[in-house]
């Protein structure tokens, strides 16, 4: 029993912790709104106060919080500090849009900055057991690989090990190759080589918005231990026949790792930075 319980505690501030995040994405969110029609409403001569706009807020927090059988009292003073960040956010300057590019974002842009960074996303998967996790990474990467596989282009991997590791996922898995299939090792596995990097590479490589090349050579993913092995499987994923990929599966990583690409581009607009760019897109006939 001693051993389950660290288990339960740690998701459980897992989970919450996922909580307080959106929370806090989502007053930036309101937040960033707000000063946009702050901005309007001085141009427009506007009072910046609206005390019946502001009574609807707290009354509909009120109902809201029956639904779920919280405190009235508890939804109503939640708001009303949400409000007064608000009356203080616009109080504090004129200027505030100019000051705030996140202001200017479109509606898909700013929905996208609200998805919860990949680190987060990973605690679903860390929490999945082992054989369900193998199975699936088998599944999926047989059905990438399927064409090299037949041809014994990953026969390199016969009695080998190499592990790929989602950095901010937190996540590793170790592939080997056993009679044309693929086989999953488990995250806990000795591998004799590595590709590592962060969940967004991986869904870019496989969406095919960027190329191996480019993304080993400005070092998002990375390989360790075995050389001769490690260039081995680089030299595979840049070569991969993306034709011989089942078409729906195809368009599916494509979307996925563009949405994931999109999302990236609004957290870092939402924060003031320039948003990277993608160096490869996928060709027209591939889509």
């Amino acid at each position: 029993m001693q051993n389950i319980r660290p288990f339960f505690l740690r998701a459980h501030r897992l989970v919450i912790d996922f909580i307080d995040d959106a929370m806090v994405d989502g007053l930036a969110l309101r937040q960033n709104v707000v000063a946009s029609l702050a901005a309007r409403k001085q141009r427009d001569g506007l009072p910046l106060r609206d005390e019946d706009r502001e009574n609807q807020v707290l009354e509909r927090a009120r109902r809201r919080a029956g639904l779920w059988r919280l405190s009235p009292h508890d939804a109503e003073r939640l708001m009303r500090t949400t409000i007064d960040c608000a009356v203080d956010r616009q109080m504090r300057g004129n200027a505030v849009p100019s000051e705030t590019p996140a202001a200017f974002l479109s509606l898909r842009d700013r929905v996208l900055a609200l998805l919860p960074p990949p680190r987060l996303l990973g605690v679903p998967l860390r929490i999945v057991p082992d054989p369900w996790q193998q199975r699936f990474v088998e599944m999926i990467v047989e059905r990438v690989l399927q064409a090299p596989l037949a041809e014994g282009k990953l026969d390199f991997l016969v009695d080998r090990r190499l592990a790929i590791q989602v950095n901010d996922l937190g996540i590793r898995w170790v592939l080997t190759v056993h009679d044309r299939r693929i086989h999953n090792c488990g995250h806990n596995a000795e591998a004799e080589a590595a590709v590592q990097g962060n969940a967004l590479e991986f869904m870019l490589l496989a969406g095919r918005l960027e190329d191996a090349d480019t993304l080993f050579f400005q070092r998002r993913l990375a390989l360790t231990g075995d050389t001769e092995l490690g260039l081995t499987a680089r030299n595979l994923l840049d070569q991969l026949p993306w034709e011989t990929v089942p078409l729906v599966l195809r368009i599916s990583l494509h979307r996925l790792a563009t949405l994931a690409s999109d999302a990236r581009d609004a957290h870092a607009q939402m924060r003031g930075q320039p948003a990277p760019r993608t160096l490869a897109k996928l060709p027209r006939a591939m889509a």
